[in-house]
């Protein structure tokens, strides 16, 4: 039965409503970067740019780096964005925009997440490379879809227990990120453990400028939460939705950060931007080989 058209919103041009794209225009493997201001930090490494867009915040611009075909994706910040990007560029590949109705042979895209972060650990230092083996969502947005099948209970219910989780707050989701896809990634300067994702800059991750905290010790027993030895290594807004959409609609995912900051040693990194292009250079190569 074909999808209501209020439902899969196309352009008149027939693209995707947010993103502005056509199935033709995109790649397999994927790059997403939260800052516009980073696709071409990316794509300037390209042998050649075929494509190239934007609307609003989702700027997009694919083509070849050493014979290999990419695309790199500006999300914007949050899980509502992670929303929409997801489940857009998926009916990109998986439904027949004209007929409306999904395909009978499903495409998987392989999903590179590449950011910045904090360690909240003093033995994951600045200048390293972290890759999320788990993102814990503490925001909820996933729970409007039948999740069931992707969480894993028994981490939850230890960091509930541990966090003394307020009963009001959505109940955190852990979900796994993909192996397959992690193993290309390894390397000596790689960290690895559980992203934190929060739905918001400020209270969500502890700040506090006028308003007060629910719970103003949350970070710090975020920080020492461990699970047979799996740690809380960052804490931002978007890893957890990409594994978690990733995994319902049968797509590859994993989380990159080059880590800037430390919290818990109070260092910053003394070049980041070298930080962050050392990873993209990091990343490209890896996708290559």
């Amino acid at each position: 039965m074909p999808i209501k058209e209020s439902e899969l919103i196309l352009n008149p041009d027939g693209s995707v409503y947010h993103l502005n794209l056509k199935p033709e225009h995109i790649a397999q493997d994927i790059i997403f970067v939260g800052d516009q201001d980073r696709v071409e930090r990316i794509t300037q490494h390209f042998d050649s740019i075929e494509f190239s867009i934007q609307k609003r915040e989702f700027k997009t611009q694919t083509g070849i780096y050493k014979n290999k075909r990419i695309t790199v994706l500006s999300t914007g910040i949050g899980p509502d964005n992670i929303d929409i990007v997801l489940n857009e560029l998926d009916a990109l590949v998986n439904i027949d925009l004209n007929s409306r109705e999904p395909k009978a042979n499903l495409t998987s895209l392989n999903i590179v997440r590449v950011g910045t972060s904090g360690s909240l650990q003093k033995d994951i230092p600045v200048d390293s490379f972290l890759s999320s083996t788990y993102g814990l969502d503490l925001n909820g947005m996933l729970h409007a879809y039948q999740i069931n099948q992707i969480i894993h209970p028994e981490i939850e219910n230890s960091f509930i227990d541990f966090t003394n989780w307020h009963q009001n707050k959505s109940r955190p989701i852990v979900i796994e990120n993909s192996k397959w896809l992690e193993k290309k990634f390894t390397g000596p300067k790689m960290h690895s453990g559980i992203t934190a994702t929060a739905g918001g800059f400020y209270g969500p991750q502890g700040r506090v400028l006028r308003l007060p905290l629910q719970d103003s010790e949350l970070n710090n027993k975020i920080d020492s939460f461990s699970y047979n030895g799996l740690r809380v290594t960052n804490l931002e807004m978007e890893t957890s939705v990409i594994f978690g959409l990733s995994k319902l609609l049968g797509h590859n995912a994993v989380s990159l950060n080059a880590i800037i900051a430390n919290r818990a040693t109070g260092e910053f990194s003394n070049d980041p931007k070298k930080v962050v292009d050392d990873l993209i250079v990091y990343t490209l190569d890896k996708i290559v080989n």
